[in-house]
């Protein structure tokens, strides 16, 4: 059967078996999920925000703490018997060389750990309460605030999140690691166990 005559395809149009062009393609455009938001509608920090921010924050006051421990170092160290004392003498018993040298780096050790504890608080609690910011967060341009917009961060907030972040990293092993990925399964705030802790939340800020 031949097709009429008049009743080609429209001028401009490809022949075809359909008098119309097909239609365009169709192309998804993924669209971006809005950021999380705090309860006062502001962007939450992103873990790799937090991380970078937590590791500034470890490096200063692990390089303030290392100055402080240097002398504690030179004491212990000219304070230790002669090796050869023991070597030649049979009036030492194992006893005595434990404690002669191991206790003493024991003690400093412990005496360390005290210190990098104490230089948090006053680095975390005093410090960081009053602005919500240390200086890694103010490097990252982020906030600890509470999760109740009408409040304030107060310095017993503060002392929770030191508490669970630090003593208690001190304390139970592996403990720091789950407290600082708890945030990336967390919702909707994506708080840490130290955030929950304190009911805070850290959020950006422009400065």
């Amino acid at each position: 059967m031949t097709q009429p005559s008049g009743y080609g395809p429209p001028p401009g149009h490809p022949a075809g078996p359909y008098p119309y062009p097909p239609p365009p393609p169709y192309y998804y455009v993924p669209v971006k999920p809005p950021p999380p938001l705090s309860p006062a509608g502001v962007p939450l920090a992103d873990f790799g925000t937090r991380l970078v921010a937590y590791i500034i924050d470890v490096a200063l006051v692990s390089a303030v703490a290392f100055v402080l421990a240097i002398p504690g170092f030179v004491v212990v160290i000219r304070r230790l018997p002669d090796p050869n004392d023991y070597a030649y003498s049979s009036d030492y018993t194992p006893g005595e060389f434990f404690a002669d040298f191991f206790v003493p780096f024991l003690l400093l050790e412990l005496g360390l750990v005290v210190l990098i504890l104490v230089l948090y608080y006053l680095y975390d609690v005093e410090y960081m309460h009053r602005s919500g910011q240390t200086l890694g967060k103010k490097v990252m341009k982020i906030r600890v605030v509470p999760i109740d917009p009408s409040r304030g961060l107060t310095r017993g907030m503060a002392a929770k999140r030191y508490l669970v972040q630090y003593v208690g990293g001190c304390v139970v092993p592996f403990f720091s690691y789950l407290d600082g990925l708890w945030q990336l399964w967390d919702k909707p705030y994506q708080q840490t166990l130290h955030d929950k802790a304190a009911q805070t939340v850290v959020v950006k800020v422009s400065a």
